[in-house]
């Protein structure tokens, strides 16, 4: 499932490059992808040097090299994306490595390697079967004193799926919140971007993880959880109700239940 779902992101990639999703025109930013509260978090990065796990095209990575990181190093499964990575930082002129590995093997793809921050998120984590195998790697990842700060679509959010109305669409609780049962099989052509249809290699698994599961998997690795935040916000638009924020972000309308679609988790390793 694993290499099936590589093979699916090396297969999104000329899509994800081509769709005005990623904007890669010139019309969204490294910092469009961010909420302002990432950074206040995150604290500030001159000097630190920065990991992004899962990193598909590097367009967030980008801002951690932007932001005056000493060292921003991205890392992902897809050979097709680390490619495209590597080509925009060198049109950019920014100074970031990019490694092609996955998520499991990271500290021997990096060469044992340590980072002052390690960062994930956004859609990162239903591709993770183990999470529990995933904290152990973000952990050994981490210089004592090192900061692990996550950004995930809420479990909820996933949970979510319009159902057809006169008039609207209203949400209902069409999926599973929690983990527990398994791969989630998904066969289409199209992806979350406006590109143009997937060729080849259309299958892909993912895997549902609650918020008690992720927490459970930090804390087991050793890392000292700091902070938990839920926010309303999207920074695309999931659902057709779905209303602009002043930062071009998205949530619901006011007339709808007020939930988390998004959630940030910060931990720290401790010092030997």
């Amino acid at each position: 499932m694993i290499r099936a779902n590589q093979a699916n992101w090396d297969a999104r990639t000329p899509v994800h490059v081509a769709s005005e999703f990623y904007g890669l025109d010139g019309s969204r930013t490294a910092e469009h992808w961010f909420a302002p509260f990432e950074w206040a978090d995150l604290g500030e990065l001159d000097g630190r040097d920065v990991l992004h796990l899962q990193c598909h095209l590097g367009t967030e990575t980008a801002a951690f090299a932007d932001r005056g990181a000493a060292r921003t190093v991205g890392l992902d499964f897809s050979a097709a994306a680390v490619r495209e990575a590597r080509r925009l930082a060198d049109e950019a002129g920014r100074d970031m490595e990019f490694v092609r590995a996955d998520v499991h093997d990271a500290v021997s793809a990096l060469g044992g390697r340590r980072f002052d921050v390690v960062y994930t998120g956004k859609g990162a984590l239903c591709y993770l079967p183990d999470l529990a195998a995933w904290a152990g790697v973000v952990s050994e990842l981490l210089r004592p004193g090192g900061t692990f700060y996550l950004v995930e679509f809420h479990p909820l959010l996933d949970a979510l799926g319009p159902t057809p109305a006169p008039e609207r669409q209203d949400l209902r609780l069409r999926h599973d919140y929690l983990g527990g049962r398994g791969s989630v099989r998904s066969d289409t052509p199209h992806t979350y971007t406006d590109g143009p249809p997937v060729r080849g290699a259309t299958t892909s698994y993912e895997w549902r993880h609650g918020i008690g599961e992720v927490i459970t998997a930090v804390t087991g690795a050793g890392l000292s959880v700091q902070l938990v935040r839920e926010t309303e916000l999207l920074p695309w638009k999931r659902f057709d109700a779905m209303v602009p924020t002043e930062n071009g972000w998205w949530r619901l309308p006011p007339s709808e239940p007020f939930i988390p679609l998004l959630y940030a988790l910060r931990a720290v390793k401790p010092h030997d």
